[in-house]
């Protein structure tokens, strides 16, 4: 099993965002999650630090600017989903990747008490 190490610079931007409310409270994470086109769409007009900076997880032992390396995305490259941030929480704690569930949950409850959800 792959093991992953928390991605600083993405808890950093996902605060940022959180903090401008660039957020989205009700997705379909299932629908708006990016896949494999958007993410190299966004290689084409973004740099790799950019395209990390959307990953909660940086998977250990892989090589830097390869799709491999980053795990846990949490929102479309434009905001943050409430919903990719529970999606995260759940399969962190699904597979005990206990560093990268804490991250996404405590992103979680920071996005809930900015958004006024109780």
């Amino acid at each position: 099993m792959a093991r992953y190490e928390v991605n600083d610079a993405a808890v950093a931007k996902a605060r940022a965002l959180i903090a401008s409310r660039q957020y989205v409270l009700d997705s379909d994470w299932g629908d708006v999650q990016p896949g494999a086109e958007a993410g190299n769409a966004f290689l084409e007009r973004n740099s790799w630090d950019d395209y990390a900076a959307w990953h909660l997880g940086l998977t250990v032992g892989a090589n830097d600017e390869t799709k491999a390396r980053y795990a846990f995305v949490y929102g479309d490259f434009r905001r943050v989903h409430r919903t990719g941030l529970i999606a995260c929480v759940y399969r962190a704690a699904e597979w005990r990747h206990k560093k990268v569930e804490l991250a996404a949950h405590d992103l979680l409850q920071e996005l809930d008490r900015v958004a006024g959800i109780e």
